[in-house]
């Protein structure tokens, strides 16, 4: 939205509520209508631990701030809001009852006032022990809604066409933020898959189009992943998704491609690159050409041959990624993915890096108790040259990135034990 907020706190694990300075309400509306992490922002009149904190915080906000909000010919409702805590219809009245202090001179008007007032009340996050008292009480004028309903609008249960790793609505709406996708840019997946990825940057306006190695899947072909139904429909694939939303008009195509190999012409072509590789866990990562390759073989190349697949290092997809976007990808332009890390070994040394890229964001889902993925967000701040073709190769770095390699062993070793573990516990 073209600015920066702040916090004078940190975000409190322990608490749904978070304060921030946001320039201007039209940013903060701005903010609202893209993010499906917030369910709403107000601007904050009071506060305190106690009913007597927030009725002093009230008294001491600024009258002129107040009063555009409270005339004679306006209308208003307030509602209450408790988190970890259900009050009685009595409850509440008594609550807003109390702030009869504040010069409300509008009409009350339950159905459809002009200005919403919202009392917030935080009881803690244990629904075991919930206090008889809240922890902090929040006063303040409602602005917007977030978009939370999108994650049930565009849930992958609901989905036409889905494969065993289609990416969760929340997730991917949150990978199209980060990747700053706006209205009109061209947005590239080069491991397609069901299109999940696609919907969400399709959704904010951009053209959509991706690659995949996987004949079957780009055309919507073989087994499904759906329990109970054993082959794929007529119409399963990832326009027919597109559609489903109303969203058809922003797709470009899917091409069977390896992503390893070049198959675009040179320029800046993509606004934003967003994609989730595989990682060897419940797909194989796999490109064109044979086991037994040989530089004879790699000579005859030009001719008209698909090679069969081999295996594909996960060091190696994301170098190949990075060396893409960094050449296809306009200035300013984002990079955002998904890199699976085996939690012992992680530092941020093994993050691949390039030097037309800058690292903007890395954050972390946890998948268990030794291995997560990071969310990684890079920008191209800098001109592609040949000379950068193969830059990463040169740098001392490089090694440590290897590690990758061998996720799927380290993943499944966890799991081995995990489970000897559980068959021990079970026989004392």
């Amino acid at each position: 939205c073209g600015g920066q907020f702040s916090s004078e706190q940190e975000i409190r694990v322990n608490s749904p509520f978070w304060i921030l300075n946001i320039p201007s309400e039209e940013m903060a509306r701005g903010l609202m209508k893209r993010t499906v992490c917030a369910k709403s922002v107000f601007e904050l009149w009071g506060h305190g631990r106690s009913a007597g904190e927030l009725y002093t915080s009230l008294n001491d906000y600024p009258m002129d701030k107040m009063l555009p909000y409270l005339q004679s010919d306006s209308t208003y409702k307030v509602h209450i809001h408790t988190f970890n805590k259900t009050l009685t219809q009595a409850q509440k009245i008594k609550k807003i009852d109390a702030l009869e202090f504040l010069p409300f001179k509008g009409k009350v008007n339950l159905k459809n006032p002009e200005h919403i007032f919202w009392i917030l009340e935080d009881y803690g996050m244990d629904p075991n022990n919930v206090p008889e008292d809240p922890l902090h009480l929040y006063f303040g004028r409602w602005i917007a809604d977030g978009q939370r309903e999108l994650i049930e609008s565009y849930s992958v249960k609901k989905r036409h066409f889905i494969g065993n790793t289609s990416m969760d609505a929340c997730l991917s709406f949150i990978m199209a933020n980060h990747g700053r996708v706006k209205p009109n840019d061209v947005v590239y997946d080069p491991f397609v898959g069901t299109g999940g990825l696609l919907i969400s940057s399709a959704h904010f306006g951009a053209y959509v189009c991706g690659t995949d190695i996987d004949y079957n899947t780009i055309h919507g072909l073989g087994k499904a992943s759906r329990k109970n139904q054993k082959w794929r429909g007529p119409d399963e694939n990832i326009r027919a998704n597109l559609r489903q939303y109303g969203l058809e008009k922003y797709y470009l195509d899917a091409l069977v491609s390896d992503s390893s190999r070049p198959i675009w012409r040179k320029g800046m072509l993509f606004d934003a690159i967003i994609t989730d590789p595989p990682y060897g866990i419940r797909e194989a990562t796999r490109r064109t050409g044979s086991q037994k390759e040989t530089v004879k073989s790699a000579e005859r190349s030009t001719e008209n041959h698909i090679f069969v697949s081999s295996s594909y290092h996960l060091s190696d997809i994301f170098f190949d990624l990075l060396k893409f976007a960094a050449e296809y990808l306009v200035m300013g332009g984002r990079l955002v993915y998904w890199l699976p890390i085996y939690r012992p070994e992680y530092t941020e040394e093994i993050i691949p890096r390039h030097p037309c890229l800058e690292l903007i964001s890395n954050c972390e889902q946890m998948l268990s108790s030794h291995t997560s993925r990071r969310l990684i967000t890079m920008e191209k701040v800098k001109e592609f040259k040949d000379q950068d073709q193969n830059s990463h190769l040169l740098d001392g770095q490089y090694m440590p990135y290897r590690g990758h390699n061998s996720f799927r062993e380290k993943y499944f070793s966890g799991v081995t034990k995990r489970i000897a573990k559980e068959e021990k516990d079970n026989q004392k």
